[in-house]
């Protein structure tokens, strides 16, 4: 990316952030998914400071078993410093003997570790087929999860005594002897996590049924010419459980029509929002993408659908998925980066205007020559006191 490196650099060019880095990730055959969701990742600030400080704070080094945590870890570290991929995976105090030696601002980095990781640890990513980027952010911040909730040696004793707070994806621990326990919660969790409530109310008696669930990211099916704002309401809107589907109400004693509706009941710090943008056709036997226009703002309110109306959204990284179909085509990544908007393709780094993100809502017309479609949106609140 030397020329491509250089034209951003002089685009930028006294406005270029002091400190920050813009590098391109080499494709190793189909590794797009990967990229653009590392991207957007990387420019989630709150996250990258903290994965940065977990990897300089990390002991034992010689020591320890290599894992996705400790590869995502050092490809952050290379970013942020330039260095290349072999040369320091388990060095003691990594951060403190790069940081004054680095005066390179962008390039090109071969996440080759992390991506040989990434397939050792999950066959799925395995083949050179075309990957789901949705499927691949789930897995790895899971498998973030995992790592941190193995690591902690005192973990059990932590979630005896932390405060009610909840793990990621599902309800609460069940209880055991009678006394809750609750699961450690990570720096994973303190950025990605939200809870959901699903609220049932028996038509006959009245009596509400409420339910907790823990989410990462929230999946919304999305409709012709919407917005990001008209799919929420429709993921918080009042159904009814009547015929087949009618609720066991426990204080009926007998199923009984009711209404549910799905709340945010605790938005979490970055709002990840998935568009369904492949639906399963019965008549066709097959999946297939849909190009629907959905207008996704730079700036999102969660009024209609969490308890607090001051819930704002600001957004700093879109995942884009590029071709007409769900098993083929291409992924790139959009970012928000000390108020200036980045386009990343792979090696391929370059400055774009705000006004060109409305580019990838999507298509207003079913055929339609435009396959750049918004897939993965990544929101930051305005009130968590970070900035991404």
């Amino acid at each position: 990316m030397g020329a491509a490196g250089s034209k951003l650099e002089k685009a930028l060019g006294d406005q270029f952030p002091e400190g920050e880095r813009y590098f391109g990730l080499e494709n190793f055959g189909n590794t797009c998914y990967c990229n653009s969701v590392l991207q957007a990742l990387y420019f989630c600030v709150p996250f990258r400071e903290q994965l940065l400080e977990y990897y300089s704070n990390y002991k034992n080094g010689a020591d320890a078993e290599e894992n996705l945590l400790i590869c995502l870890a050092d490809l952050f570290t290379q970013f942020k410093f330039c260095r290349e991929d072999d040369a320091f995976l388990f060095l003691a105090n990594v951060i403190d003997v790069l940081i004054s030696s680095q005066k390179k601002k962008t390039g090109v980095i071969a996440p080759k570790r992390f991506v040989q990781r990434l397939k050792k640890q999950n066959e799925l990513f395995r083949s050179y087929m075309h990957q789901d980027a949705h499927e691949f952010l789930n897995f790895l911040l899971n498998e973030l999860v995992d790592i941190l909730e193995k690591e902690a040696p005192t973990a059990k004793n932590e979630a005896e005594t932390s405060p009610p707070e909840k793990v990621a994806n599902g309800p609460k621990n069940p209880q055991a002897n009678g006394v809750q326990k609750e699961p450690l919660v990570t720096w994973v969790h303190k950025n990605f996590q939200g809870i959901l409530t699903n609220e049932t109310r028996c038509l006959r008696c009245e009596t509400v049924t409420a339910r907790d669930e823990t989410f990462f990211d929230l999946s919304l099916d999305i409709e012709q010419n919407s917005s990001i704002t008209s799919c929420l309401k429709n993921f918080s809107s009042t159904e009814t459980l009547n015929a087949e589907d009618k609720f066991f109400c426990d204080k009926c004693c007998s199923l009984q029509e009711a209404q549910k509706r799905m709340k945010i009941k605790k938005p979490p710090h970055i709002l990840v929002i998935h568009l369904k943008r492949f639906k399963y056709i019965e008549q066709l036997g097959r999946y297939k993408k849909l190009s629907y226009r959905v207008v996704f703002p730079l700036e999102l309110k969660l009024s209609n659908t969490v308890e607090d109306a001051d819930s704002e959204y600001s957004l700093f990284a879109v995942v884009v998925h590029v071709g007409s179909g769900p098993n083929h085509g291409h992924y790139v990544s959009l970012v928000k980066s000390h108020n200036h908007w980045l386009f990343f393709d792979d090696e391929n780094v370059e400055m774009i205007d705000e006004s060109a993100v409305q580019t990838f809502f999507g298509s207003a017309q079913e055929y339609s020559s435009n396959t750049d479609h918004g897939y993965i949106l990544f929101y930051e609140s305005l009130g968590a006191n970070k900035n991404c």
